[in-house]
Protein backbone atom coordinates (compact mmCIF):
# COMPACT_ATOMS: atom_id res chain seq x y z
CA UNK A 1 0.00 0.00 0.00
CA UNK A 2 1.30 3.45 -0.60
CA UNK A 3 0.47 6.17 1.51
CA UNK A 4 0.78 9.45 1.16
CA UNK A 5 3.71 11.63 2.65
CA UNK A 6 2.87 13.58 5.50
CA UNK A 7 2.37 17.56 4.54
CA UNK A 8 3.21 20.62 6.35
CA UNK A 9 1.21 23.85 5.59
CA UNK A 10 2.36 27.12 5.18
CA UNK A 11 1.53 30.01 7.50
CA UNK A 12 -0.29 31.41 4.01
CA UNK A 13 -2.00 28.01 3.60
CA UNK A 14 -3.52 27.91 7.47
CA UNK A 15 -4.07 31.61 6.56
CA UNK A 16 -6.48 30.85 4.17
CA UNK A 17 -7.98 27.66 6.11
CA UNK A 18 -8.87 30.07 8.88
CA UNK A 19 -10.80 32.57 6.36
CA UNK A 20 -12.70 29.73 4.92
CA UNK A 21 -13.58 28.89 8.15
CA UNK A 22 -14.93 32.29 9.68
CA UNK A 23 -17.03 31.84 6.31
CA UNK A 24 -18.89 28.47 7.20
CA UNK A 25 -16.97 26.15 4.49
CA UNK A 26 -17.24 22.80 5.87
CA UNK A 27 -14.23 20.80 6.58
CA UNK A 28 -14.40 18.44 3.29
CA UNK A 29 -14.67 21.31 1.40
CA UNK A 30 -11.66 23.41 2.90
CA UNK A 31 -9.79 20.02 2.54
CA UNK A 32 -10.88 19.63 -0.80
CA UNK A 33 -8.86 22.90 -1.98
CA UNK A 34 -5.53 21.03 -0.83
CA UNK A 35 -6.46 17.91 -2.28
CA UNK A 36 -6.34 16.02 1.06
CA UNK A 37 -8.66 14.33 3.31
CA UNK A 38 -10.65 16.58 6.23
CA UNK A 39 -8.86 14.91 8.98
CA UNK A 40 -5.79 16.98 8.18
CA UNK A 41 -7.26 20.20 8.35
CA UNK A 42 -9.49 19.46 11.17
CA UNK A 43 -6.26 18.65 13.05
CA UNK A 44 -4.94 22.28 12.61
CA UNK A 45 -8.51 24.05 13.18
CA UNK A 46 -9.36 21.53 16.34
CA UNK A 47 -6.22 22.35 17.81
CA UNK A 48 -7.45 25.84 19.09
CA UNK A 49 -10.83 24.91 19.27
CA UNK A 50 -12.08 25.86 15.97
CA UNK A 51 -10.83 29.88 16.96
CA UNK A 52 -8.19 31.26 15.33
CA UNK A 53 -5.18 32.31 16.99
CA UNK A 54 -4.23 36.07 17.26
CA UNK A 55 -1.22 36.56 14.86
CA UNK A 56 1.91 36.60 16.57
CA UNK A 57 3.76 39.99 16.22
CA UNK A 58 6.80 40.69 18.09
CA UNK A 59 6.68 43.65 21.04
CA UNK A 60 7.54 47.22 19.43
CA UNK A 61 10.37 47.21 22.80
CA UNK A 62 11.77 43.83 22.26
CA UNK A 63 15.19 43.91 20.40
CA UNK A 64 15.44 43.70 16.38
CA UNK A 65 17.88 41.30 14.79
CA UNK A 66 19.73 44.45 13.31
CA UNK A 67 20.04 45.92 16.87
CA UNK A 68 21.47 42.18 17.85
CA UNK A 69 23.62 41.76 15.29
CA UNK A 70 25.27 45.29 16.61
CA UNK A 71 25.21 43.95 19.80
CA UNK A 72 27.50 40.75 18.59
CA UNK A 73 29.84 42.99 16.42
CA UNK A 74 30.24 45.38 19.61
CA UNK A 75 31.08 42.45 21.83
CA UNK A 76 33.84 40.84 18.99
CA UNK A 77 35.36 44.29 18.78
CA UNK A 78 35.67 44.70 22.95
CA UNK A 79 33.48 47.41 23.19
CA UNK A 80 31.84 47.94 26.36
CA UNK A 81 27.92 47.07 27.42
CA UNK A 82 27.70 51.13 28.33
CA UNK A 83 28.65 52.21 25.11
CA UNK A 84 26.56 49.71 22.62
CA UNK A 85 23.84 51.20 24.69
CA UNK A 86 24.23 54.46 23.96
CA UNK A 87 24.94 53.87 20.19
CA UNK A 88 21.28 51.68 20.13
CA UNK A 89 19.27 54.37 22.54
CA UNK A 90 18.85 51.50 24.86
CA UNK A 91 19.29 51.02 28.69
CA UNK A 92 22.32 49.30 30.05
CA UNK A 93 20.31 46.92 31.75
CA UNK A 94 18.40 46.20 28.58
CA UNK A 95 21.52 45.15 26.89
CA UNK A 96 23.31 42.99 29.88
CA UNK A 97 20.09 40.94 30.41
CA UNK A 98 20.06 40.41 26.49
CA UNK A 99 23.54 39.17 26.53
CA UNK A 100 23.20 37.17 29.96
CA UNK A 101 19.89 35.30 28.56
CA UNK A 102 21.82 34.21 25.22
CA UNK A 103 24.97 32.35 25.70
CA UNK A 104 27.30 35.46 27.19
CA UNK A 105 29.70 37.94 26.08
CA UNK A 106 31.60 34.73 24.26
CA UNK A 107 28.52 32.74 23.10
CA UNK A 108 26.03 35.29 21.96
CA UNK A 109 25.22 34.92 18.42
CA UNK A 110 22.48 37.26 16.74
CA UNK A 111 20.40 35.19 14.77
CA UNK A 112 20.12 32.45 17.76
CA UNK A 113 19.35 35.15 20.24
CA UNK A 114 16.40 36.62 17.83
CA UNK A 115 15.20 32.84 17.18
CA UNK A 116 15.17 32.28 21.02
CA UNK A 117 13.69 35.46 22.30
CA UNK A 118 10.96 34.33 19.66
CA UNK A 119 10.50 31.21 21.34
CA UNK A 120 10.13 32.57 24.77
CA UNK A 121 7.48 35.19 23.19
CA UNK A 122 4.95 32.36 22.89
CA UNK A 123 4.16 32.14 26.31
CA UNK A 124 0.50 32.37 26.64
CA UNK A 125 -0.89 35.99 28.85
CA UNK A 126 -2.72 34.30 31.53
CA UNK A 127 -6.65 33.93 31.28
CA UNK A 128 -8.91 36.25 33.11
CA UNK A 129 -10.78 33.55 34.24
CA UNK A 130 -7.22 31.79 35.49
CA UNK A 131 -6.40 35.05 37.62
CA UNK A 132 -9.73 35.01 39.18
CA UNK A 133 -11.17 31.82 40.41
CA UNK A 134 -14.46 32.78 41.97
CA UNK A 135 -15.49 34.65 38.78
CA UNK A 136 -14.70 31.50 37.02
CA UNK A 137 -16.98 29.87 39.35
CA UNK A 138 -19.33 31.83 38.60
CA UNK A 139 -19.44 31.89 35.12
CA UNK A 140 -19.22 27.89 35.44
CA UNK A 141 -22.18 28.09 37.53
CA UNK A 142 -24.50 30.02 34.56
CA UNK A 143 -23.39 28.02 31.99
CA UNK A 144 -24.70 24.90 34.02
CA UNK A 145 -28.00 26.45 34.11
CA UNK A 146 -27.51 26.48 30.25
CA UNK A 147 -27.02 30.09 29.85
CA UNK A 148 -24.93 31.24 27.00
CA UNK A 149 -21.93 33.33 27.19
CA UNK A 150 -22.95 36.44 26.30
CA UNK A 151 -25.99 36.10 28.70
CA UNK A 152 -23.68 35.83 31.45
CA UNK A 153 -21.11 38.34 30.16
CA UNK A 154 -23.79 40.84 29.53
CA UNK A 155 -24.97 39.99 33.53
CA UNK A 156 -22.22 40.25 34.55
CA UNK A 157 -21.76 43.69 33.22
CA UNK A 158 -25.13 44.78 34.48
CA UNK A 159 -24.62 43.16 38.04
CA UNK A 160 -20.94 44.25 38.94
CA UNK A 161 -21.43 47.80 36.95
CA UNK A 162 -18.60 49.36 39.04
CA UNK A 163 -16.09 45.92 39.64
CA UNK A 164 -14.43 45.40 36.36
CA UNK A 165 -12.91 42.75 38.44
CA UNK A 166 -16.08 40.61 37.97
CA UNK A 167 -16.57 41.34 34.29
CA UNK A 168 -15.47 39.60 31.11
CA UNK A 169 -16.29 39.21 27.56
CA UNK A 170 -18.47 36.11 25.92
CA UNK A 171 -15.33 35.85 23.83
CA UNK A 172 -13.23 35.03 26.14
CA UNK A 173 -15.33 32.50 27.77
CA UNK A 174 -15.93 30.52 24.22
CA UNK A 175 -11.91 30.70 23.91
CA UNK A 176 -11.69 29.53 27.40
CA UNK A 177 -14.23 26.49 26.55
CA UNK A 178 -13.13 25.76 23.26
CA UNK A 179 -9.21 26.12 24.23
CA UNK A 180 -8.48 23.94 27.25
CA UNK A 181 -4.70 25.19 27.31
CA UNK A 182 -5.67 27.64 28.69
CA UNK A 183 -7.18 25.87 32.03
CA UNK A 184 -9.76 28.08 32.82
CA UNK A 185 -13.33 25.95 32.54
CA UNK A 186 -13.43 22.48 32.36
CA UNK A 187 -14.48 20.89 29.00
CA UNK A 188 -17.47 19.39 30.70
CA UNK A 189 -18.73 22.73 30.40
CA UNK A 190 -19.26 22.64 26.69
CA UNK A 191 -22.32 20.04 26.85
CA UNK A 192 -24.53 22.92 28.84
CA UNK A 193 -23.82 25.46 25.41
CA UNK A 194 -26.69 25.36 22.92
CA UNK A 195 -24.83 23.42 19.96
CA UNK A 196 -22.58 21.33 22.08
CA UNK A 197 -19.37 20.78 19.25
CA UNK A 198 -16.10 19.91 19.46
CA UNK A 199 -15.08 22.95 17.31
CA UNK A 200 -16.43 26.42 17.31
CA UNK A 201 -18.35 27.01 14.13
CA UNK A 202 -18.56 30.35 12.29
CA UNK A 203 -22.10 31.99 12.45
CA UNK A 204 -22.54 31.66 8.65
CA UNK A 205 -22.00 28.04 8.82
CA UNK A 206 -25.57 26.92 8.12
CA UNK A 207 -28.98 28.35 7.71
CA UNK A 208 -32.51 26.55 8.59
CA UNK A 209 -34.69 26.44 5.83
CA UNK A 210 -38.30 25.90 5.93
CA UNK A 211 -41.00 24.81 3.22
CA UNK A 212 -43.84 23.12 4.97
CA UNK A 213 -46.16 24.05 1.76
CA UNK A 214 -49.70 25.90 1.19
CA UNK A 215 -52.33 26.84 3.62
CA UNK A 216 -55.89 27.70 2.43
CA UNK A 217 -57.70 31.01 3.21
CA UNK A 218 -54.06 32.13 5.00
CA UNK A 219 -53.75 35.89 6.14
CA UNK A 220 -50.42 36.78 4.83
CA UNK A 221 -47.97 38.98 7.96
CA UNK A 222 -48.05 41.65 5.85
CA UNK A 223 -51.71 42.55 7.27
CA UNK A 224 -50.45 41.68 10.56
CA UNK A 225 -51.08 45.25 12.58
CA UNK A 226 -48.02 47.72 12.79
CA UNK A 227 -48.21 47.54 16.62
CA UNK A 228 -46.97 43.63 16.22
CA UNK A 229 -44.14 44.47 13.80
CA UNK A 230 -42.43 47.34 16.20
CA UNK A 231 -43.30 45.19 19.05
CA UNK A 232 -44.84 48.20 20.66
CA UNK A 233 -47.79 46.32 22.49
CA UNK A 234 -47.50 42.79 24.28
CA UNK A 235 -49.74 40.04 23.16
CA UNK A 236 -48.48 39.07 20.03
CA UNK A 237 -47.06 35.44 20.11
CA UNK A 238 -45.19 33.67 17.63
CA UNK A 239 -45.75 29.57 17.19
CA UNK A 240 -44.28 26.42 15.89
CA UNK A 241 -43.67 23.13 16.25
CA UNK A 242 -40.51 21.20 17.36
CA UNK A 243 -40.52 18.01 16.63
CA UNK A 244 -38.25 15.15 18.33
CA UNK A 245 -38.03 11.67 17.21
CA UNK A 246 -41.12 8.46 16.87
CA UNK A 247 -43.24 11.39 15.26
CA UNK A 248 -43.65 13.42 18.38
CA UNK A 249 -43.38 16.87 19.24
CA UNK A 250 -44.37 20.17 21.19
CA UNK A 251 -45.94 23.08 20.48
CA UNK A 252 -43.60 26.64 21.06
CA UNK A 253 -44.92 30.15 21.61
CA UNK A 254 -42.83 32.98 21.92
CA UNK A 255 -44.42 36.69 22.68
CA UNK A 256 -42.86 39.06 20.39
CA UNK A 257 -42.65 41.83 23.13
CA UNK A 258 -41.11 40.10 26.15
CA UNK A 259 -40.07 37.07 24.21
CA UNK A 260 -41.72 34.87 27.13
CA UNK A 261 -41.59 31.66 26.04
CA UNK A 262 -44.82 28.60 26.53
CA UNK A 263 -44.64 25.37 25.72
CA UNK A 264 -47.79 23.04 25.29
CA UNK A 265 -47.75 19.25 24.99
CA UNK A 266 -49.27 17.71 21.75
CA UNK A 267 -50.35 14.26 21.44
CA UNK A 268 -50.53 14.52 17.21
CA UNK A 269 -49.25 17.10 14.59
CA UNK A 270 -52.62 16.63 12.86
CA UNK A 271 -54.95 20.39 12.67
CA UNK A 272 -57.24 18.96 14.72
CA UNK A 273 -55.04 17.80 17.26
CA UNK A 274 -53.11 20.89 17.15
CA UNK A 275 -56.08 23.53 17.32
CA UNK A 276 -57.71 22.25 20.16
CA UNK A 277 -54.66 22.51 22.27
CA UNK A 278 -53.82 25.61 21.23
CA UNK A 279 -57.51 27.10 22.16
CA UNK A 280 -57.35 25.13 25.70
CA UNK A 281 -53.68 27.04 26.04
CA UNK A 282 -55.23 30.24 25.04
CA UNK A 283 -57.72 30.29 27.48
CA UNK A 284 -54.85 30.47 30.33
CA UNK A 285 -54.02 34.18 29.16
CA UNK A 286 -56.06 37.39 29.41
CA UNK A 287 -57.38 38.95 25.74
CA UNK A 288 -54.94 42.02 25.83
CA UNK A 289 -52.09 39.48 26.54
CA UNK A 290 -52.82 36.95 23.61
CA UNK A 291 -54.02 39.87 20.40
CA UNK A 292 -52.31 37.38 17.51
CA UNK A 293 -50.34 34.36 16.20
CA UNK A 294 -48.18 33.75 13.72
CA UNK A 295 -47.16 30.84 12.19
CA UNK A 296 -45.40 29.18 9.28
CA UNK A 297 -46.66 27.44 7.16
CA UNK A 298 -47.09 24.13 8.48
CA UNK A 299 -50.50 21.89 7.52
CA UNK A 300 -50.78 21.41 11.32
CA UNK A 301 -52.67 24.97 11.35
CA UNK A 302 -54.64 23.94 8.43
CA UNK A 303 -57.75 24.30 10.74
CA UNK A 304 -56.72 28.12 11.85
CA UNK A 305 -60.08 29.57 11.31
CA UNK A 306 -61.25 27.48 13.75
CA UNK A 307 -58.57 28.55 16.53
CA UNK A 308 -59.36 31.67 15.48
CA UNK A 309 -63.47 31.56 16.00
CA UNK A 310 -62.86 30.10 19.49
CA UNK A 311 -60.81 32.17 20.81
CA UNK A 312 -61.02 35.51 18.56
CA UNK A 313 -57.16 35.85 18.10
CA UNK A 314 -55.83 36.37 15.05
CA UNK A 315 -53.13 33.99 12.68
CA UNK A 316 -50.94 35.26 10.70
CA UNK A 317 -48.28 33.17 8.05
CA UNK A 318 -45.21 33.76 7.15
CA UNK A 319 -44.33 33.98 3.85
CA UNK A 320 -43.29 30.05 2.33
CA UNK A 321 -39.51 29.63 2.99
CA UNK A 322 -39.42 32.88 4.98
CA UNK A 323 -38.78 31.42 8.29
CA UNK A 324 -36.49 33.98 9.43
CA UNK A 325 -40.44 36.93 9.55
CA UNK A 326 -40.94 34.61 12.57
CA UNK A 327 -37.20 35.04 13.93
CA UNK A 328 -38.53 35.15 18.17
CA UNK A 329 -39.91 31.74 17.33
CA UNK A 330 -36.39 30.13 15.37
CA UNK A 331 -34.03 31.40 18.14
CA UNK A 332 -36.23 30.23 21.15
CA UNK A 333 -36.56 26.86 19.09
CA UNK A 334 -33.03 26.58 18.74
CA UNK A 335 -32.47 27.78 22.35
CA UNK A 336 -34.74 24.75 23.31
CA UNK A 337 -32.85 21.90 21.44
CA UNK A 338 -30.28 22.32 24.49
CA UNK A 339 -33.26 20.62 26.59
CA UNK A 340 -34.66 18.92 23.92
CA UNK A 341 -31.83 17.45 21.71
CA UNK A 342 -33.03 16.42 18.05
CA UNK A 343 -33.97 12.23 18.20
CA UNK A 344 -35.77 12.63 21.54
CA UNK A 345 -38.87 11.63 22.41
CA UNK A 346 -40.78 14.43 23.61
CA UNK A 347 -43.87 12.64 24.08
CA UNK A 348 -42.25 11.28 27.47
CA UNK A 349 -42.51 15.14 29.08
CA UNK A 350 -45.65 16.18 30.77
CA UNK A 351 -46.91 19.73 31.12
CA UNK A 352 -45.77 20.46 33.93
CA UNK A 353 -41.92 19.20 33.12
CA UNK A 354 -42.26 21.45 30.16
CA UNK A 355 -43.92 24.37 32.14
CA UNK A 356 -40.12 23.94 34.08
CA UNK A 357 -38.13 24.04 31.51
CA UNK A 358 -40.11 27.27 29.85
CA UNK A 359 -39.54 28.48 33.57
CA UNK A 360 -35.69 27.99 32.80
CA UNK A 361 -35.57 29.79 29.57
CA UNK A 362 -37.97 32.46 30.52
CA UNK A 363 -35.24 32.88 33.38
CA UNK A 364 -31.96 33.44 31.53
CA UNK A 365 -31.26 37.20 31.10
CA UNK A 366 -31.68 38.62 27.16
CA UNK A 367 -29.36 40.90 25.63
CA UNK A 368 -32.18 41.98 23.68
CA UNK A 369 -34.33 43.07 26.79
CA UNK A 370 -30.86 45.02 27.87
CA UNK A 371 -30.24 41.67 29.73
CA UNK A 372 -33.86 41.27 31.82
CA UNK A 373 -35.29 38.06 32.07
CA UNK A 374 -38.21 37.29 29.94
CA UNK A 375 -39.73 36.67 33.16
CA UNK A 376 -39.19 40.48 34.20
CA UNK A 377 -40.78 41.52 31.52
CA UNK A 378 -43.93 39.35 31.05
CA UNK A 379 -45.17 40.29 34.87
CA UNK A 380 -44.22 43.52 34.40
CA UNK A 381 -46.73 43.44 31.62
CA UNK A 382 -49.07 41.22 33.48
CA UNK A 383 -49.11 43.95 36.61
CA UNK A 384 -49.72 46.86 34.14
CA UNK A 385 -52.94 45.09 32.54
CA UNK A 386 -54.61 43.91 35.24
Amino acid sequence: MKYRTRIYYSESQKALMWELWRKGESLQHIAQLFDRNHSSIQGILAETGGIQPAPRRRSRLALTLAEREEVSRSLAAGDSIRSVASRLGRAPSTIGREIRRNGGSQGYRANQADALAWDRARRPKECKLVRNRELARVVASKLQLQWSPEQIAGWLKHSYAVNGDYQVSHEIIYRSLYIQARGALKKELLEHLRRTRAMRRSRHHTMKTDDHGRICDAVSISERPATAEDRAIPGHWEGDLLFGNANSQIATLVERQTRYVMLVKIASKDTETVVNALIKHAGKLPQELYRSLTWDRGKEMAGHKRFTVATDIAVYFCDPQHPWQRGSNENTNGLLRQYFPKGTDLSVYSQARLNAVARRLNERPRKTLNFDTPAERFHQTVASTG
